[in-house]
């Protein structure tokens, strides 16, 4: 949805009815993750992707088509028939995509409040009948302490409110099944439930060359990026205009008094030791994802010692990731970002790090519905 922002406020504004398109079902091997988005509009402009372009062409055919007719269509991508040019997806997975027209003033008034709640970074989910004996397309958006629309029984609504606020918790997305009145253990009612949470953070400290790149790596990976340090010269704006806040603090000071969560990740560039030790020995203390360190072989064997000798224990030691990045053989600070990010996005996805094509089997790690 974050994605699509934008294009979504200029066509509310407009007036202009569209379509949404999302992926609500993966099995085997594919592009996307459930909850990708693609939007058209009624004056043909198209924005988000589906499937990174397997089936795109014939997603906007339905999606113009719900426009005229004002249904909401769910349809199924297999393995496409190349000898034939059959629409599909070539990496031999399916995947189930949900269509809806937003062409009412109604309709779009309905998706404002999550396209406005999402835009101001506040947790929220939408909830969506894909099928069975409920209306396909009915829709509830959950927040935090308030609900808007109906899935069209008391029941369904109680029931999904309440599973919406866990996944909501979770930062999960997935499909959810019910009985016709919101009975657990029952598979009359399919939902699928998109969660939004805000942004996990990236907190870069140290304001060098290679905190600027990280910090706009960090931002195109949907981070929202503070970059800390306690030299004001170096901590301004004009040095991190990508950046979402840049802090003059000592490093340590500031992590101690700012939210962290486990989605969290902390880059520690500085490669100073009266930084460098009281902020980690701070960062060890959070549940932060990820705690990268830069810094050479001796000096990260300096620093363990350092730490060692503040008291930190061996198995919080294990927590570093030092030195920092993945194996690229990077020399820029453009590349050592790139390296920062794909260290990263491994932990977090349980990668190897090592080339797909010396790999066999899933080439996408984490896919797939709730229950």
């Amino acid at each position: 949805m974050r994605e699509l922002l934008s294009e979504l406020r200029d066509w509310h504004t407009a007036g202009t009815p569209f379509a949404l398109a999302t992926v609500v079902g993966v099995r085997g091997s594919a592009p996307r993750a459930p909850g990708a988005l693609m939007a058209v509009s009624a004056t043909g402009a198209v924005a988000g992707s589906v499937s990174g372009g397997c089936v795109e062409s014939d997603v906007y055919e339905v999606a113009t088509e719900t426009l005229t007719t004002g249904r909401t269509e769910l349809r199924t991508y297999g393995i496409s028939d190349d000898e034939a040019f059959g629409v599909g997806l070539t990496c031999g997975g399916t995947i189930d995509v949900l269509v809806q027209p937003f062409v009412s003033a109604a309709d779009r008034d309905g998706l404002r409040e999550l396209v406005e709640t999402v835009a101001a970074g506040e947790p929220v989910a939408l909830a969506t009948v894909v099928s069975g004996a409920a209306r396909p397309g009915a829709r509830r958006v959950v927040l935090t302490g308030d609900v808007s629309g109906s899935l069209g029984d008391g029941g369904l609504d109680a029931a999904v409110t309440d599973d919406a606020r866990g996944l909501l918790a979770q930062g999960a997305t997935g499909s959810v099944r019910y009985g016709a009145h919101g009975e657990r253990r029952m598979q009359d009612v399919t939902v699928f439930v998109q969660t939004y949470a805000p942004a996990p953070r990236m907190l870069v400290f140290g304001a060098i060359d290679h905190a600027a790149a990280t910090a706009r790596i960090g931002s195109f990976l949907g981070y929202r990026v503070t970059v800390c340090d306690a030299r004001p010269a170096f901590a301004t704006r004009e040095r991190f205009p990508t950046a979402d806040e840049v802090v003059c603090a000592w490093p340590h000071t500031y992590l101690e008094s700012t939210p962290v969560d486990a989605r969290t990740v902390v880059c520690v560039l500085t490669h100073d030791p009266k930084f460098d030790v009281p902020l980690l020995v701070a960062a060890l203390r959070t549940p932060a994802a990820y705690i990268g360190v830069m810094g050479s072989r001796r000096t990260h064997a300096d620093r363990i010692a350092r730490l060692r000798e503040a008291g930190v224990e061996e198995a919080e030691l294990t927590r570093l990731a030092s030195p920092v990045g993945l194996d690229l053989g990077a020399r820029t600070p453009e590349e050592t970002a790139v390296s920062i990010a794909a260290e990263i996005i491994q932990h977090r996805w349980g990668g190897t790090g090592r080339p797909l094509g010396e790999l066999a089997g899933a080439i996408h790690h984490g896919r797939g519905g709730v229950r």
